[in-house]
């Protein structure tokens, strides 16, 4: 895989269906066990509630990783509706838990798939998605006199600058697509940008761009 769609912030929203109370919290994870953990994390805060429903799906290797619960609702009527959702939205590296408080009135097998469904929906829609493609983490060195360039270079060609250091030299870590990689190295070489000690830290999946 060379790119996904995920979300940039957690959220979290609330509907409310004949008296049940439904919260989507959607989060981004990079993991399995972080999604364990926040599953956890979750049922602990909403201990008193019903039911603690949840989907993701997460990149492991190139191969994505789905998992879903019904946490004790009619089988198919929770978790697997809200990662049906995630699957048709594209998102990867996100997890939805859905809490729902009994209100008292039974909504049937269908009034709680449109409930887990709309509560996901609502939180999808809020959230602000971020496309991530594979690129490369460099450190690079450069000169004091360079860096309000440099800066400007990497502003110029969406290379994004994660860290500066202070030292006798400035040394900086970087992000960029594997493409934007190839020019840096020949813009380097033709001596249009003057940067020191290159060093490859990882390859990576880095943020390309922002969708509303």
């Amino acid at each position: 895989m060379q790119e996904f769609l995920t979300i940039k912030n957690n959220v979290s929203e609330q509907i409310t269906e004949k008296k049940s109370k439904f919260i989507a919290n959607l989060f981004y994870i990079e993991s399995q066990k972080e999604a364990d953990e926040l599953i956890k994390k979750i049922k602990k805060k909403y201990y008193d509630a019903r039911h603690n429903c949840f989907a993701y799906r997460v990149l492991d290797m190139d191969t994505i990783i789905e998992k879903s619960s019904d946490d004790g609702e009619p089988s198919g009527t929770a978790g697997s509706p809200m990662l049906n959702i995630l699957q048709k939205n594209n998102l990867c590296n996100t997890l939805v838990i859905v809490t729902r408080y009994f209100g008292g009135i039974l909504l049937g097998t269908g009034g709680l798939v449109r409930a887990y469904s709309d509560a996901t929906i609502n939180a999808i829609n809020v959230a602000e998605k971020m496309l991530k493609t594979k690129g490369i983490e460099l450190e690079v060195e450069l000169e004091y006199n360079n860096l309000e360039n440099f800066k400007y270079y990497c502003k110029n060609n969406n290379i994004s600058i994660t860290n500066i250091d202070y030292y006798n030299v400035i040394k900086c870590k970087i992000e960029l697509e594997n493409i934007i990689y190839e020019k840096l190295m020949e813009d380097i070489n033709k001596k249009n940008i003057n940067l020191d000690n290159i060093k490859v830290l990882s390859e990576k999946f880095i943020n390309k761009s922002v969708e509303k």
